[in-house]
């Protein structure tokens, strides 16, 4: 059976798409052929594109790596990453302090022990301790005398325990006795260094 040849004529679609949009009837078939090409045209151009796709992402990702690997950062507002912040967190948690207590240059003034150890209670009047620099409180206990104090001070009284519940040595602690009852109005000298006391004649 002989088949019958069919050509394809596009002049009654174009003319039909015509009178259905005028405006493509105006399109120059340049541009319009222009419109729905690809901007890749040559062989070169294709393998810039494929290129560059590899290239460009892994080029970022290096920047990216450098970027957050390397060099400190600082945050906004916040001086945790500085030098000196970072060696703070890195020393040791204790230091070790190695000196003789029986030498008098070594011992703490009145001041320091009272700070250390004092301040809690005669700072603030807690547990019914006379505050420091309270002049009221203070004269019926300075009328006791120096060697009263001391000795309260150093086998406990009341809410306050023996040594004054720290470490201090019996030299520290009468210092800092001088020093707390001074501030009430005392006039007690500054006691003499244990060396300067087992060499003064009796």
């Amino acid at each position: 059976m002989a088949r019958e040849a069919h050509f394809y004529n596009p002049a009654p679609f174009n003319e039909a798409h015509a009178a259905e949009n005028p405006m493509s009837a105006e399109q120059d078939p340049a541009d319009y052929e222009h419109s729905h090409t690809s901007p890749i045209r040559t062989p070169k151009q294709l393998v810039a594109v494929i290129v560059a796709s590899f290239v460009i992402p892994v080029v970022l990702i290096i920047l990216l790596v450098n970027f957050v690997a390397f060099g400190n950062k600082t945050g906004a507002g916040s001086t945790g990453m500085e030098p000196e912040a970072v060696a703070k967190r890195l020393q040791p948690v204790g230091m070790v302090e190695v000196r003789d207590v029986s030498s008098p240059a070594a011992a703490r003034t009145g001041e320091q022990v009272y700070q250390a150890q004092c301040t809690a209670c005669h700072g603030t009047g807690a547990a019914n301790a006379p505050k420091t620099g309270d002049a009221a409180a203070w004269a019926p206990r300075l009328a006791t005398g120096y060697d009263t104090l001391l000795n309260s001070v150093l086998k406990g009284k009341g809410a306050m325990a023996a040594q004054a519940g720290g470490d201090a040595s019996d030299y520290e602690l009468a210092r800092a006795v001088v020093f707390l009852a001074n501030q009430g109005g005392g006039k007690f000298a500054e006691p003499a260094a244990p060396a300067a006391a087992a060499s003064a004649p009796k």
